[in-house]
């Protein structure tokens, strides 16, 4: 039990140091997006695709800051279109298809993934480019390929999937509070 706090305190001290800067960035493309009116369209599988849906429910809700809604949609969220285009096109097109339907250009998409290496993520990275979207992705080990399609990549380098949603879930919230802090009333 021990180990497990030990190498979870490691981690987040690690991504504080090395990945300030990337976390600011991707918080500030969020931020500087939802302003203009555009969208973030947020995604991942297993525990990363609650992480999306407990980012979007930060943003279109509220984090600490009491302010008007933002448009992030989770596209996780979804269970008749995520199963429908499973079905119909395979499960590489799930994020993908919902980029090419619901994104815009100069919208947001926002990968979440442990790996850098989910198929479903890196088809929906390179949808959302082609549509002339902006994108972030937070990923655990290396990066992987993801690391790559991303325009802001923010990555925990750990090698094990619980310690890297760990520290996903915490640079989430500390990009929630990057993006609220600048805009206390009007949002």
């Amino acid at each position: 039990m021990r180990a497990a706090f030990d190498e979870a305190v490691a981690l987040h001290q690690q991504v504080a140091e090395r990945e300030a800067a990337a976390i600011e960035r991707a918080a500030d493309l969020i931020r500087t997006s939802l302003k203009a009116g555009r969208q973030v369209l947020v995604f991942g599988n297993g525990g990363s695709a609650t992480d999306a849906q407990h980012f979007a429910a930060e943003l279109v809700g509220k984090f600490e800051v009491e302010r008007r809604g933002w448009p992030v949609v989770a596209l996780t969220a979804d269970s008749a279109v995520v199963t429908s285009v499973a079905n119909d096109f395979g499960f590489a097109e799930v994020f993908a298809r919902q980029v090419e339907a619901l994104g815009r250009k100069d919208d947001v998409a926002f990968a979440i993934t442990t790996s850098g290496a989910s198929a479903n993520i890196n088809v929906a990275l390179r949808r959302a480019r082609l549509a002339g979207m902006r994108t972030i992705a937070l990923t655990g080990r290396s990066g992987g390929e993801t690391a790559g399609l991303a325009d802001v990549h923010v990555n925990v380098p750990g090698t094990t999937s619980a310690r890297v949603q760990e520290v996903h879930r915490t640079v989430l919230h500390v990009m929630c509070q990057l993006i609220e802090a600048t805009d206390k009333t009007d949002g």
